[in-house]
């Protein structure tokens, strides 16, 4: 069963009002937390898809067992897109259906991996950085590529890394998950180190370059996009 997500109350609708919000909800970032252990509990990946045409967002949450990776329940969300396209502001479109996907589940999350950035962002507030302060949930941003921000190459082993860099601020890590693969860019949300965050991202890549939370939530979000849709358009 989809959920139909709707707009808050209140939501942002210039760039104005969003980035202003971005800065009230910063200075509520835990980033003194270690974060969950490994192995441990849930760990539920995000994932949003879109059909301008349609004006249509769906997004899923599949909560997998921490120590298995098996699925152990997963939640679908409908609404309509609430922001306008603007980089470094995507939270505003994402957040309202993930909010609401997140929600129909029959569990508790546990730590939560989203396709973006945490801290590795224009603004120091991505996506996983925004929805950890909304829910009081550990996240984390697992990206498949650096924005702005600069890196060293990393080995070329699985687990090599080098920070992500903006200026000589480390914001988050390239992590190679697969020997001689492209590495991923993760970094930080809400309540977990970056030290735990590329552990985690490491456990949920035991196949493949992208954790198996966001291969989960990507396939789940976009059967529930391509239903939407063709609901949404004319007859």
């Amino acid at each position: 069963m989809t959920t139909t997500a709707g707009i808050p109350e209140g939501w942002p609708t210039t760039e104005e009002q969003a980035r202003a919000l971005q800065d009230e909800l910063r200075a509520r970032l835990v980033l003194d937390e270690p974060g969950p252990p490994l192995g441990t509990g849930h760990v539920t990946g995000v994932d949003v898809a879109y059909d301008d045409e349609s004006d249509v967002v769906a997004a899923a949450a599949v909560v997998l067992d921490a120590a298995t990776l098996r699925v152990v329940a997963e939640a679908t969300a409908v609404g309509r897109i609430s922001f306008p396209y603007v980089p470094g502001l995507l939270a505003f479109r994402e957040i309202p259906t993930v909010l609401a996907a997140l929600g129909a589940l029959d569990r508790e999350p546990g730590l939560v991996v989203c396709d973006g950035y945490g801290l590795a962002h224009p603004r120091r507030f991505g996506l996983a950085c925004h929805l950890g302060v909304l829910t009081g949930l550990p996240t984390i941003g697992v990206a498949k590529n650096p924005f702005t921000f600069t890196h060293d190459d990393p080995g070329s082993a699985r687990g090599s890394a080098a920070p992500l860099l903006a200026g000589p601020d480390e914001v988050g890590r390239a992590l190679r998950t697969r020997d001689g693969v492209k590495p991923v860019f993760v970094s930080v949300g809400h309540r977990v180190s970056l030290d735990t965050a590329c552990a985690h991202t490491l456990a949920l890549t035991p196949s493949y370059r992208l954790p198996e939370t966001t291969r989960r939530a990507d396939a789940l979000c976009r059967r529930a996009l391509k239903e939407a849709a063709a609901d949404a358009r004319p007859a």
